[in-house]
């Protein structure tokens, strides 16, 4: 059935009764969450936020690491016709401290002790009146622990808390969630139940899964992508592994062998990475045959077939099935979103077998606006639109989108959000391409191209894609705004790097010794050459500047959803990126930073 409000999701999975809508990992061992269950909890969380009195339309935080708890309360909420506002857990307390006062939050559900501190540390400058802890940290005093109220969870059916539930309306306020702030102030994105109802009603209407299928919830659910597909997923009544640490990944996936994956960019070109950085001698000379075949095959993968040929049944046993294994052996559907994914990347695991489904949406639209899927897939576009998503390319070339999945507005921020509105169609801020079959290409961020002195426009992101593919890369970031010529800024892949230090006898006692090593710069000279015969003239990357440190969420390089915050890295480095442009354009070589 088409759902009206989030809470019909909960509803169906009701309904369904399934005895494992969710798995969680206790003392090693995966335990089974019964719908049954979930429904006692998520009851008896009502009542509690009913008994503080907690009311429509209040706002509630959520602090938590991919746990049960997160959807207990998360559902608890959504019955309640309360707003709740994750906040990353990644993040820091003054990062907290804006979200608690900009929503004016009543109630804030914790996952640890850990978490509670960054709360505890600026409790008294927000409105906050209750703490709730999912751990078990009886000594924590000022807070409530959840499992008080979660103990005493009646079996039987709540038939008042269930209307309470189905008088929630689509155009109600479902969720805030703050924007990773790339560029300025997060903002506040108001989504309805409507929102993201209707996201949900169409974004899997190409894919076919049962309880057999399963998922594991591990991209953080802070994040819209992340919490949309928990949602379709738990409608469609395939069962959440929760996985709180992306650490722990390779574990889960060989543990409960996962059929679906959803994963950004960054955990795809890990996979890739190790199998590159494994492969030595007659294995890399296997793997080097295997993709061979791969290749010749490609365009029946893409197809969504699967090849008969001997040599490809041969790879497939020697080569492509020992990668599966490492993602749990069992998968049949990948996805990829959160940010673009490299064709390199995308066209080497086609090579190996794995059609990747990318998509690609934002936050302000619930989120998918486009998504390839097993009948329409286009490798390097981000697919057709979505039946109910309306798209145009605007003059300059900028992507603008009509939906009912288009966000309500920005809280508190009238301005801002009547400047993302153009006669009805939201602005996204992409760049964006639609062929002759309607599939969508994205180019780049609109604030992210650059334009040299020149007046050429570059897009960085299929440029930085394509030099992450290498293995000693980890970031890369375009730089050339207002100047005379494109140069790169590379943040090494220190572990790949340092091993191939040690294999070459180079002697270094710190990464800024090592990246002042003649032989590194020559390394990564030659890696940017290789790209820049690939790139039209004024593409061509002259400079290039390595860094002796990885970019981080704590020093505010990356994004909670590790994007590139461009600006900060502007400015962090802002000495260095002057000093490579005051000297000679003729001269190539990458310039290490001493700091």
């Amino acid at each position: 059935m088409n759902l009206r409000t989030l809470n019909d999701v909960f509803f169906t999975m009701l309904e369904r009764n399934s005895d494992r809508v969710m798995l969680s990992r206790e003392d090693g061992i995966w335990k089974n969450i019964p719908a049954l269950q979930l429904r006692s909890w998520v009851y008896a969380t009502v009542r509690q936020l009913q008994a503080w009195g907690i009311k429509k339309g209040d706002r509630v935080i959520l602090l938590s690491e991919n746990r049960p708890e997160w959807a207990i309360a998360d559902f608890a909420c959504l019955l309640l016709g309360a707003v709740d506002v994750p906040i990353y857990a990644t993040q820091t307390s003054d990062q907290c401290l804006f979200v608690l006062q900009n929503s004016e939050a009543r109630v804030a559900f914790v996952s640890s002790r850990q978490q509670y501190e960054k709360i505890a540390a600026i409790r008294e400058q927000t409105k906050l009146e209750y703490v709730v802890i999912m751990d078990n940290a009886s000594e924590i005093t000022e807070a409530i622990p959840m499992q008080s109220f979660l103990r005493s969870a009646p079996a039987e059916d709540d038939p008042g808390l269930a209307a309470l539930g189905r008088q929630v309306e689509p155009d109600d306020l479902a969720t805030l969630i703050y924007t990773s702030g790339t560029t300025g102030t997060p903002k506040g994105v108001m989504l309805t139940h409507g929102n993201l109802a209707s996201n949900i009603n169409v974004s899997l209407d190409l894919y076919e899964f049962d309880k057999n299928d399963l998922c594991i919830s591990f991209l953080p659910l802070s994040h819209v992508t992340a919490r949309h597909l928990d949602y379709a997923l738990m409608n469609a009544g395939v069962p959440l592994a929760y996985c709180p640490v992306i650490e722990q990944l390779p574990q889960v996936m060989k543990e409960v062998h996962p059929t679906l994956i959803v994963a950004v960019p960054r955990v795809y070109e890990k996979v890739y990475n190790q199998v590159q950085n494994k492969a030595h001698g007659i294995k890399r000379k296997l793997i080097h045959w295997a993709l061979s075949v791969g290749a010749a095959n490609r365009e029946t993968i893409l197809r969504g077939e699967t090849p008969t040929s001997f040599s490809w049944k041969l790879a497939d046993k020697l080569v492509f099935s020992k990668i599966r294994e490492g993602l749990g052996g069992r998968a049949r559907v990948f996805v990829s979103g959160g940010a673009p994914l490299g064709k390199e990347i995308a066209t080497w695991y086609a090579d190996i077998g794995i059609r990747i489904h990318e998509g690609y949406g934002l936050t302000e639209t619930s989120p998918v606006i486009a998504l390839n899927n097993p009948i329409h897939h286009r490798l390097g576009s981000v697919g057709k639109p979505m039946s109910n998503v309306e798209v145009k390319i605007a003059d300059d070339g900028e992507l603008l989108v009509r939906a009912p999945s288009v966000f309500k507005g920005y809280w508190k921020m009238p301005e801002e959000t009547a400047a993302v509105f153009e006669n009805g169609w939201f602005k996204t801020g992409d760049i964006g391409h639609l062929d002759e079959d309607g599939y969508l290409s994205i180019t780049d961020r609109k604030k992210d191209l650059i334009k040299t002195s020149g007046g050429k426009f570059i897009a960085p992101q299929p440029i930085e894609n394509s030099l992450k593919v290498n293995q000693y890369v980890a970031e890369a970031a375009l730089l050339g705004d207002r100047r005379r010529f494109p140069a790169v800024l590379i943040i090494p892949s220190f572990e790949d790097l340092e091993g191939w230090a040690r294999h070459h006898g180079i002697k270094f006692s710190s990464r800024k010794e090592l990246v002042k090593s003649h032989q590194v710069q020559k390394l990564y000279e030659g890696i940017v050459d290789e790209l820049n015969r690939n790139l039209a003239q004024y593409e061509k990357l002259k400079k290039v500047l390595i860094v002796p440190e990885e970019l981080s969420i704590a020093d505010g390089t990356l994004t909670p959803s590790m994007k590139l915050r461009r600006r900060n890295l502007a400015d962090r480095y802002k000495k260095e990126i002057d000093a490579i442009y005051s000297e000679a354009e003729s001269h190539p070589r990458p310039t290490p930073i001493h700091r």
